[in-house]
């Protein structure tokens, strides 16, 4: 059964174009193409990453943390009550009016002080600003390395100045040491960010970020088994190209560097439009989407390729449209930039008021027990 699925998943006519296929793509006379095994390499490095990222934050992260004044928000801890911690955990995080009203209840508690037991205790879930700002600095990190070490390794390829030499004796293309260190460190980088997804901050588009995730690494292993290496140097380099100021632009935010902030985010966002929005679409996807017909035949592993790519053109636009919409805010209103996939700390502007209320209130009523009036039973009898 295996043998059979194996066979039909590597059948020539599903990876290559008519009249081409693996033995291709055999080494001979010292030259050494690509290998769809030694894709298992890039699993210890992402294994790698995470232990790296692990040491990084810890040793360099949390010291610039503190260099750059990334102050923590006080959050008030919620007091332990069972019937809300379980209708909290199993239920919902944002009762409804009549849910409130059946908690106070139960708990005794009143209608105010149910609402602030929720809001602290969703407060309390919230990353804190020190984790997300040990995590813009592991990716602005290897974003940066990655697109100079990416830059470095095409500056002299005919491909980079003009696309069409990326299929120029397709897919008898020989792998260099530089092409092959870019793919698996990448590859590694990704499948750790997907590895460690259920820990990193989780913001307002985690299921895009999943499939952008899943999408990036089918793309690189796809086009590393078919020998679309060229391709797929140039589409990681565009990519890593504006990644590194948003993680930076991330990081002044955290720190309360407005003004760096925001004009780091203006230049990403000209950067992205640029790099996602016309040179990815309409130069690289043109590439791979238009002009390969004329040189062979359309196979499965084409279109496949290629909606891979519209995959991830689709989040481009999708992320395009929450950047144009924070950029048009900043550079309208003068407004301060923020994360709008992010979740804010809830605020308590009225609290003090409700504290100063509720404590006047258990004075005039005494004591609460159970949603009832208690007895004061400290007065002395009268003999």
């Amino acid at each position: 059964m295996l043998s059979e699925l194996s066979e039909w998943f590597w059948q020539e006519r599903l990876w290559f174009p008519k009249g081409l296929g693996w033995d291709d793509l055999r080494d001979r006379d010292g030259r050494v193409y690509a290998k769809a095994q030694d894709l298992w390499v890039a699993l210890p490095i992402a294994l790698m990453f995470l232990v790296i990222r692990q040491v990084f934050e810890r040793t360099v992260a949390t010291p610039l943390a503190s260099l750059l004044g990334v102050k923590e928000t006080v959050r008030l801890k919620v007091p332990h009550n069972p019937k809300l911690d379980s209708y909290y955990c199993n239920i919902t995080k944002n009762p409804t009016q009549t849910s409130i009203a059946s908690l106070c209840k139960q708990t005794g508690f009143s209608e105010r002080q149910v609402q602030r037991w929720f809001r602290r205790r969703r407060n309390q879930d919230r990353p804190s600003l020190l984790k997300k700002f040990k995590e813009a600095s592991w990716r602005f990190t290897f974003y940066l390395l990655a697109f100079i070490a990416g830059l470095a390794s095409l500056i002299d390829k005919p491909w980079l100045y003009d696309l069409k030499e990326m299929w120029q004796g397709f897919p008898v293309l020989t792998l260099l040491p530089s092409q092959y260190w870019y793919y698996m460190i990448e590859l590694g980088f990704y499948s750790a960010l997907l590895f460690s997804v259920a820990s990193d901050v989780k913001r307002k588009d985690f299921k895009e970020q999943i499939v952008h995730h899943v999408a990036t690494i089918l793309l690189i292993s796809f086009s590393w088994c078919v020998n679309y290496i060229r391709a797929g140097t140039l589409i990681m380099l565009v990519h890593d190209s504006s990644d590194y100021f948003l993680e930076s632009a991330k990081m002044f935010n955290y720190a309360g560097w407005r003004n760096a902030c925001n004009y780091i985010f203006i230049v990403f966002a000209a950067i992205f439009i640029i790099t996602r929005l016309v040179i990815f679409p309409f130069w690289i996807i043109y590439c791979t989407w238009v002009y390969p017909v004329t040189i062979y035949e359309p196979f499965f592993g084409y279109y496949f390729f290629n909606g891979l790519l519209m995959t991830l053109q689709c989040l481009h636009i999708f992320w395009a449209v929450l950047i144009i919409r924070i950029a048009i805010r900043f550079l309208t209103y003068n407004e301060k930039v923020d994360d709008e996939r992010s979740d804010r700390d809830e605020t308590d502007e009225s609290e003090e008021g409700e504290e100063e209320e509720d404590t006047k209130q258990k004075k005039k009523n005494g004591p609460v027990q159970n949603g009832h009036t208690g007895h004061n039973n400290n007065h002395s009898k009268t003999e």
